[in-house]
């Protein structure tokens, strides 16, 4: 039996709300954010659809209706909505006293009032766009919304008809027919939909959008933007969008090739400013073709008086900043500025120390990239064509003050990152000769004897036999690894010092010693000559074959005793670590991915890498994480066209420090 209700006008102070509404325990329901879109609609359009509501105690008991209840009342204390007032009336269905079906009826409703099928939402907002000639404003005027979010619903609306039905008849996915709203053409759109679905494919919406990226370049792209004024002068066709930021350049062709131009342009500035020989351009850097290309570094020259006084300058301005930067509180806004400023400190000083030389300048060249949303310069390469290696020699050229210039895949340290670079080094290599107690014995009783019988210069200045224990500065020294220290701590704690009894006559504290077993001796011997051990980067095997040598026998490899960490990266510019991710460990595309973000997101992505490699890691990319060192540093293996070039230990004030 169907049940009818009397229709009537109730005032809206008569309303009041009704103990069987299934909604009455969820009051969220009817806060305001929540009903804002229902209450521009009935200030617009007025209540569409009546209340359904039972006499109560002399009132109307609001049945169905009750989020459509809270909206009429927020009208009606909204001093700027005119025209609703408590004896405004409004249209509603009387349910009889006795009706027994209350609680049914009030789910019944609210169930029917669910929302619209998307597709139907969709549409229905195009219609009032194209049929009634309604603007998205007004439409987001009208549902209480954005005009953002009706223009993205139209845009869904305005997808080809054939792919819409589609979707409606469950062939694709709504999120796969969304994906076509990629580009705004229609005829576009459904190309790709022909040519995906020809062979009966499953659709996917990534698929959708990979197909669609052909068809141009949205505005809104890095790339779209970077060429879109050029793109336009040129009179290119452009799809516009509802959405501005989805309007597509559809000649890509067009964008590729003035992205090229703008790329060819910075690259031919930079050769001109720089002295380079030639300039080219690419899209993308490709890491694996340009591996065949080498690289020249400026080497270090002797500054003028008005560059030794800027260079003071910024020596003093970078104690400063280093100062500031131990701030803990410091906030990462204020932290990323002072990265900033000692970049461009550091990369002025090296300016004032530094110049290619002129061989390198007639070969080397300069290629423009694009990048992370930027234009990227790669500065100094060789082609393969024009990569000369001199017999005897490391392939790079000289520089300008007669000394050789730095390997091409390697960096050029600051003095004072190369001076603490050598003292941690020289901790390390402590720590392998208190680890190899027999061999640095017989290397201590050797430089011992061999100094004072043999003829001519000392067999090696590394280490010192003079019962001094060196000693070692370190700018960062509380921040470093703490292998080397831990593994000569505990070769401490292994000693027997029982025979160095403070209350004994130094005649009973060596009868002692003499009495210790011969293990025991070589354990002290080793410990105290590794202590004497001095700074150094590694060795030149024709100045100090016998250091170089033995630093291959008990180090083979320095990663044992040292892992380089946040305070080592903290030192180095952001371009290098990015250089050494993506050239030295194979990780060039978390190389570019991390191109845009600061220096401090990048300091903590390696420091993270290193102190326990990632599982994602390719075998290759592990291995190159377990072995990463500054070339300097390195020890197994490290051939003399290979090694840091040897010469006198430098002044403080010099660029690039030189082995010891």
């Amino acid at each position: 039996m169907t049940t009818s209700f009397a229709p009537l006008t109730v005032a809206i102070g008569d309303l009041v709300p009704h103990p069987a509404n299934v909604r009455s325990n969820s009051p969220e329901t009817y806060e305001s954010e929540n009903i804002a879109h229902l209450k521009a609609s009935i200030a617009m359009l007025g209540l569409l659809q009546p209340l359904l509501v039972q006499k109560l105690d002399g009132k109307y008991a609001v049945l169905a209706g009750g989020r459509r209840h809270a909206a009429l009342k927020e009208l009606i204390a909204d001093n700027a909505s005119k025209g609703f007032t408590a004896k405004t009336k409004v249209d509603c269905r009387l349910v009889p006293d006795d009706c027994d079906v209350t609680t049914a009826l009030s789910l019944a409703e609210n169930i029917t009032q669910a929302p619209m099928n998307a597709i139907d939402e969709f549409e229905a907002f195009a219609r009032m766009m194209e049929v009634d000639g309604q603007t998205p404003e007004t439409i987001a005027k009208t549902f209480g919304t954005t005009v953002a979010a009706v223009k993205g619903r139209l845009r869904y609306g305005l997808i080809h008809p054939d792919i819409r039905a589609a979707a409606r008849g469950k062939v694709i996915t709504l999120d796969t027919m969304k994906a076509f709203a990629e580009h705004p053409s229609q005829e576009a759109q459904r190309e790709v939909y022909e040519a995906l679905t020809k062979d009966g494919g499953f659709l996917q919406a990534y698929t959708v959008r990979q197909a669609l990226k052909s068809r141009g370049v949205q505005v809104s792209d890095d790339i779209g933007a970077f060429v879109r004024a050029d793109y336009e002068a040129r009179g290119g066709a452009v799809a516009a969008d509802l959405l501005e930021e989805h309007s597509v350049l559809e000649d890509a062709a067009l964008v590729e090739t003035i992205l090229l131009e703008k790329l060819g342009a910075a690259a031919e500035e930079a050769r001109i400013k720089l002295g380079f020989a030639w300039a080219d351009a690419m899209v993308r850097y490709d890491y694996a073709t340009m591996a065949d290309y080498g690289r020249v570094y400026p080497g270090p020259i002797e500054p003028d008086e008005a560059a030794q006084k800027r260079i003071d300058e910024i020596t003093a301005e970078l104690e400063k900043l280093q100062l500031e930067m131990e701030d803990e509180g410091l906030e990462d806004g204020a932290y990323n500025a002072l990265y900033e400023r000692v970049d461009a400190l550091e990369e002025e000083a090296r300016d004032l120390q530094e110049a290619y030389s002129a061989e390198d300048l007639a070969r080397a060249g300069v290629v423009a990239s694009w990048s992370s949303g930027q234009v990227t310069l790669h500065i100094g390469l060789v082609r393969p064509e024009d990569t000369v290696k001199a017999e005897g020699t490391r392939g790079a050229s000289s520089s300008q003050t007669g000394e050789e210039a730095p390997d091409p895949g390697e960096i050029s340290y600051p003095a004072s990152l190369a001076e603490d670079l050598k003292t941690e080094r020289a901790m390390a290599l402590g720590a392998a000769m208190a680890l190899h107690p027999e061999a640095t014995l017989d290397l201590t009783l050797f430089k011992l004897v061999s100094d004072v019988l043999a003829s001519g210069m000392s067999v090696t200045q590394a280490i010192k036999i003079d019962a001094r224990k060196e000693y070692r500065s370190h700018a960062k020294m509380d921040e470093i690894d703490e292998t080397s220290l831990e593994q000569v701590a505990a070769a401490h704690d292994a000693l027997d010092l029982s025979w160095l009894e403070d209350a004994r006559a130094p005649a009973d504290q060596f009868a002692a010693f003499r009495a210790l077993e011969a293990g025991e001796k070589a354990k002290l011997v080793a410990y105290a000559t590794a202590s004497t051990t001095q700074s150094c980067f590694a060795r030149d095997r024709q100045r100090d074959s016998l250091m170089h040598a033995f630093e291959i026998e008990i180090m083979p490899d320095i990663r044992a005793h040292w892992t380089p960490n946040a305070a080592l990266f903290n030192r180095f510019k952001k371009a290098w670590l990015l250089k050494i991710l993506g050239e030295d460990l194979g990780l060039a595309q978390e190389a570019v991915t991390l191109a845009s973000s600061s220096k401090k997101e990048i300091v903590a992505f390696c420091d993270k890498l290193f102190a326990e490699p990632f599982a994602t890691l390719t075998d290759a990319q592990r291995a190159a994480v377990a072995a990463w060192c500054p070339p300097m540093m390195q020890t197994a293996g490290v051939a003399r066209d290979e090694a840091e070039p040897a010469a006198e230990t430098p002044e403080p004030d010099s660029e690039v420090a030189q082995a010891a």
